[in-house]
């Protein structure tokens, strides 16, 4: 732990006190074709599609609706059907999967006397004159554990317990499957702390596939026409946002709403959460056309709102949380002067602070890269939940430099889609308006950082702030009092989370796990470090940064900015955030705004180096400490080299490549989205695969090397898995026939238990390096007296 001037006071996130986990959203897709995998036979089958029969033979709706629909299911050359279920017959699972499933079919998994779901019945058909299952992908890997469980080897059974405690971690939660770490990371290691992270990350990825793998052999899925895939994708499927466009929002949600299987006691009851969630977003997108109304930027009633049903939940990313020891004991052993309050106000200002670094990650070491046609550029489409996170001053900013930086003018005049699909694809091919590329749009199409109201600012420092700021929403109708409050930093309160500390939600997908995911763990680990080392020494304070939603609004449109490709902002001269001023003024290029009186025209890249201009002065001991100063100097080049060493540049480059395209404004937007999804599918999947298995086979050296030496039960384990040895190098081998889907129901199983063993190995080490200090001793500290 880092001493500062204080005997005896330390500063939480230093001196290898900070901790970290991850959580993944994935996305899932099962190809085959319409007649044997699930979605399409469900829409084909459903009462929904019965009744718009009905009404069109009736002459009480548009033969329109139908033939979209029939042309959604008809039109799949690849045959690949994202976020659909699988079916697959029920005695094809193991006892310990058949438990399994009864057991999360229960109401209430805490009460054992309670009954079955209401919905029990979905998740059951009769198929060739025998009882089926079916479930999403997202239970469908939990299941394939407990089977993979059920199948170990005579002398492996301590396996066993290991790899149930690991069913929790895949939840069956939204639309995509989530898994999050199967150990907490201790963030030690000097020169590349985020290191853990990122293999663990990888580690988990890696059971992932041999889980999907297996199940498609073991449960005859494969048999019977269907091949699931689970792979990383930032944003909803083209197709399914066309299906989303044609379907009522209701019949969405019967198709993509996760039932929550796994992962929650009352399944039904957080089913509901996610419904409402739908609801209140779908909701929220309405109420943000007043609002671009109210800002000028929607001048006359013309608007296009094909549907109200938002696909946003669809989007998919990374979570990454850090925990301080420290923080955590001071709660848990009740030091004085810092107790529930103090936590809240120092958080707050920690995520205040957090949140004018976040243009260094953005597109930076993660991104989400999509195109949009012309017709895409409606406001009330293109913007997202924009209108709900920035003041109207700056969100016309935005929406002014965006369509420039799209080239919509014709003749010098600005120019937006008119509405009809024909019309406006008629003037594109005409006049050349191609629409435009951004680097990471699940951060425009999601809604990231909610923007407080002038009476209930989210960040101030009080307690139960939040609560206040979600009922004003609420009343608003932009918000659901009873959701979780989304910002891009959010604080992990000791009380509700048993520890202290802050999870990172702004990631969107990674090219890699330790080139990627681990340097920006890193930055992450510095700047938060950072911030409680400014707070200690009084540099910063709550009053620095005031809690106005326009103040909010003038560091988060930068964040946004950097989200959407474009490269200027305009700040205040005066204004009253004195952390950005400190920041504005390292810049090198800022100058006076001609269009904008008392504006300061920043170029966001400029504000990016003075950001690290920034780490460096004030935070070169933590750097030291850290070991961190390749890691800027690596950022440096991510910027100043962003087409070929930033994320958004790398993945941008893998979509071309299948494009044979030089430039994403080379092709269609629909082209070059799709050929995204196909990227991320097969090309990035095996490269994440690869990665994960490499690392796979150094654990399962490292675990040889301690069973030699006699440790139980690791000896008796490997010998039961492996009879031969050094078998770790034998095994690497797999790693191609695993991406082709090759390898065997046997081989896969045997993949699983190996994995599961190094987990567990995994875990016994971490165990180690997470006691608690103790901090009896500690009477006061500087983040005490800051308060």
């Amino acid at each position: 732990m880092r001493k500062l001037k204080d005997a005896g006071a330390f500063l939480p996130f230093t001196g290898g006190d900070a901790t970290a986990g991850s959580e993944s959203e994935l996305q899932v897709a099962v190809c085959g074709r319409r007649e044997e995998v699930d979605l399409p036979l469900v829409i084909a089958q459903s009462n929904y599609y019965a009744n718009i029969m009905r009404r069109v033979r009736a002459g009480d709706a548009s033969p329109r609706l139908v033939s979209r629909l029939e042309r959604f299911l008809a039109d799949n050359a690849e045959g690949v059907w994202e976020n659909s279920w699988v079916r697959f017959p029920h005695r094809s699972l193991s006892t310990l999967a058949a438990d399994v499933l009864a057991e999360d079919l229960r109401a209430d998994k805490a009460s054992p006397q309670t009954g079955l779901r209401a919905d029990a019945a979905r998740f059951f058909l009769e198929h060739r004159g025998e009882p089926w299952v079916r479930v999403p992908v997202s239970y469908l890997l939990k299941l394939a554990l407990a089977d993979a469980l059920d199948n170990l080897p005579a002398g492996a059974s301590s396996l066993r317990a290991i790899g149930l405690g690991l069913l929790g971690h895949f939840l069956n939660d939204n639309t995509s499957p989530e898994t999050f770490s199967f150990h907490v990371s201790s963030l030690r290691q000097a020169g590349n702390p985020g290191h853990p992270v990122a293999r663990e990350t990888a580690q988990r990825f890696l059971l992932t596939q041999l889980l999907i793998a297996y199940a498609n052999q073991r449960f005859e899925l494969k048999k019977n026409g269907q091949c699931a895939q689970v792979y990383f994708a930032p944003h909803p499927p083209v197709r399914q946002k066309e299906l989303n466009d044609i379907i009522s929002d209701s019949f969405y949600r019967e198709l993509f709403m996760s039932p929550c299987l796994s992962g929650w006691d009352q399944g039904e009851k957080k089913h509901g959460y996610m419904h409402l969630c739908h609801q209140v977003l779908s909701r929220s997108q309405l109420t943000a056309v007043a609002k671009l109304r109210e800002a000028g930027i929607i001048s006359n009633n013309l608007v296009v709102l094909r549907g109200v049903s938002n696909i946003s939940l669809a989007n998919n990313g990374t979570h990454v949380s850090l925990g301080s020891r420290i923080l955590s004991a001071w709660q848990r052993q009740n030091i004085p002067g810092f107790g529930r309050a103090e936590e809240k106000a120092v958080g707050d200002l920690v995520i205040k602070i957090f949140e004018h670094f976040l243009p260094l990650f953005v597109g930076t070491y993660s991104a989400a890269p999509y195109r949009l046609g012309f017709a895409d550029f409606h406001p009330e489409k293109a913007l997202g939940f924009l209108p709900h996170e920035l003041h109207e001053t700056h969100l016309r900013k935005l929406w002014r430099r965006w369509r420039k930086k799209a080239s919509l003018q014709l003749f010098g005049h600005s120019l937006t889609p008119f509405g009809p699909p024909w019309l406006d694809r008629g003037l594109s091919a005409l006049c050349g308006l191609r629409g435009d590329w951004v680097p990471d749009f699940r951060i425009i199409d999601y809604p990231a950082a909610l923007l407080s109201t002038e009476r209930s600012p989210a960040l101030d420092g009080r307690l139960d702030n939040q609560a206040r700021l979600k009922h004003d929403l609420s009343d608003m109708g932009v918000f659901d009092a009873q959701m979780g409050l989304y910002l891009p930093c959010r604080q992990r309160e000791f009380l509700a989370m048993g520890y202290s500390g802050f999870e990172a939600r702004h990631y969107s997908l990674f090219e890699r796990f330790d080139e990627d995911l681990a340097a920006a763990v890193n930055l992450q680990l510095l700047i938060t470090a950072l911030a409680f080392k400014l707070i200690a020494d009084g540099t910063v304070t709550h009053r620095h940064i005031p809690d106005t939603p326009l103040v909010e609004s003038e560091r988060r449109q930068i964040f946004f900015a950097k989200a959407m490709g474009i490269p200027t902002v305009f700040i205040i001269r005066t204004t009253r955030n004195r952390f950005l001023r400190r920041v504005i003024s390292l810049a090198d290029h800022t100058r006076t705004s001609r269009r904008y009186p008392g504006y300061l025209r920043l170029p966001v890249a400029d504000y990016q180096r003075a950001l690290i201009r920034l780490l460096r002065l004030e935070g070169a001991d933590l750097i030291e400490d850290f070991g961190l100063s390749f890691c800027l100097e690596e950022l440096e080049g991510r910027i100043e080299q962003a087409g070929t060493r930033s994320a958004a540049g790398r993945l941008t480059h893998g979509i071309l490549d299948g494009l044979g395209a030089r430039d994403p404004l080379e092709v269609r937007a629909r082209d070059f989205n799709l050929a995204a999804e196909q990227y991320y599918r097969e090309s990035l999947r095996v490269a994440h695969l690869h990665e994960g298995f490499h690392w796979f086979c150094e654990d399962l050296s490292a675990l040889e090397r301690v069973a030699e030496q006699g440790a139980e039960p690791w000896r008796g384990l490997l010998r039961a898995l492996l009879p031969q040895e050094s078998q770790a190098k034998a095994i690497l081998p797999l790693v191609q026939p695993l991406a082709e889907e090759t390898l065997s129901a046997e081989i896969l199983a045997l993949l699983i238990h190996l994995v599961v063993a190094t987990i567990g190995r995994d875990q016994e080490l971490a165990a180690v390096h997470l006691e608690e200090p103790d901090l009896s001793h500690v009477i006061c500290s500087p983040i005490h007296r800051a308060l």
